[in-house]
């Protein structure tokens, strides 16, 4: 988690990630912040996030990003 938190302020530094749980619904992430966030985790934890995982219920929250990416890692 440490890491996706480190990748997450890297791309948005203005946002506090460990307490926003809303980044999609309250239009805080931008589609340009997504791609750039699904870029760097896909190659930071070796998984790869397809189109039809790009849902804001996926987005919304690190937590919610975090577990995403343990399903792909199965």
């Amino acid at each position: 988690m440490n890491e996706l938190l480190e990748i997450l302020k890297g791309v948005r530094p203005d946002i506090d990630f460990e307490k926003e749980t809303a980044l999609i619904d309250n239009e805080i992430l931008d589609s340009f912040d997504v791609i750039s966030i699904v870029s760097e985790v896909n190659e930071a934890f070796g998984v790869e996030i397809n189109m039809e995982d790009l849902l804001p219920e996926n987005f919304n929250s690190a937590e919610a990003i975090y577990a995403l990416i343990l399903k792909m890692q199965g």
